[in-house]
């Protein structure tokens, strides 16, 4: 098969398309020949040499996929040869075909084109397990999610919007707020010229933030800990600002809050299941009725895997970027 390779870390054109051998699914494991692979930042922090994957995973990037189930390992259920799918990876996306645990796999949902399937996935659990499983976000409560017109900050809108809380985001351009605004963010902060602690006390009284996703890390961390409310959630899943920061514990203790980082790709398969199931009941209900739906900017062919990444580095994109095999 035709896979992404990483010869040598380094800038987009480290992404290089070669000729590998096909993967076997080990026992609980399925195939799927891919149809569609996610973009995300963490393939471009692999790519630079920062991320490197988990032992025992592919060598390859790429966290999500869709596609059709071509083999099955012993003992993995609930499948069959032929199913049109999209899975969460550890590894191995950006390739022809790709194995991945039974229990990690999730159907197309009804209304979703196969290559737009390949949005989802890491999106999806990565909210669901951050904003709702581990920050436990309310109905009432005020979340406010930077980068609001990334994949995630997309799929964050909505899903907070549908758990009836109200949605602040920060993006860098007019065009980008927008998008946030239509679907459903009702604080809009432009982080290139407005403070968002300012425009998030403001719009909420002086309270602040019940919870906040962030995507930055070192470099946010001070005034993320200012825009919280009393009781507020902190969730850090991004280090694109640093990963070293102050935090002043006077002032988080004042506030009775919490700071939590967490990571998706290299949790146990177990937890893994657990997320995937409860997105299933949870996420997949709301995708098939039209409520929530993956907001994709752009597909690249595979072997186009540099200009995507040059795209993603740009932030111009909104939504999600595929790369299509």
């Amino acid at each position: 098969m035709q896979a992404i390779t990483i010869p040598s870390p380094g800038g987009p054109d480290a992404l290089v398309l070669a000729e590998v051998p096909d993967p076997t699914p080990a026992a609980g494991e399925v195939r799927i020949a891919v149809a569609a692979a996610g973009v995300n930042r963490a393939d471009v922090m692999q790519r630079m040499g920062f991320y490197p994957p988990p032992e025992g995973a592919s060598a390859y990037p790429g966290l999500e996929v869709s596609g059709t189930i071509d083999a099955l390992g012993e003992g993995a259920t609930g499948w069959a040869v032929g199913d049109q799918v999209c899975a969460l990876l550890t590894g191995g996306g950006y390739a022809e075909r790709v194995c991945v645990p039974a229990a990690q796999v999730l159907p197309v949902p009804d209304g979703v084109s196969l290559r737009d399937a390949a949005a989802l996935p890491e999106v999806v659990a990565t909210v669901w397990s951050n904003v709702f499983l581990t920050a436990n976000l309310q109905p009432g409560e005020i979340v406010l999610v930077h980068g609001g017109s990334s994949g995630i900050g997309t799929m964050a809108i909505q899903l907070a919007r549908e758990a009836r809380a109200t949605v602040a985001v920060t993006a860098g351009s007019a065009a980008k707020l927008a998008v946030c605004r239509d679907l459903g963010a009702r604080i809009l902060v432009n982080y290139r010229d407005e403070d968002f602690v300012a425009v998030v006390k403001e719009a909420t009284g002086g309270a602040g933030a019940d919870v906040v996703l962030d995507n930055m890390g070192a470099k946010y961390l001070p005034r993320n800990v200012e825009v919280l409310a009393t009781n507020g959630r902190l969730v850090v899943i991004g280090l694109q600002g640093g990963v070293r920061g102050e935090l002043d514990l006077g002032r988080l203790l004042s506030k009775r809050a919490a700071v939590i980082a967490t990571s998706l790709r290299a949790r146990p398969p177990a937890e893994k299941a657990t997320i995937i199931a409860a997105v299933r009941e949870h996420v997949w209900p709301l995708v098939e009725a039209g409520r929530v739906r993956p907001v994709v900017h752009a597909a690249y062919p595979l072997g186009g895997a540099a200009d995507a990444h040059r795209e993603m580095e740009s932030s111009a994109h909104i939504g999600k970027i595929l790369l299509t095999t």
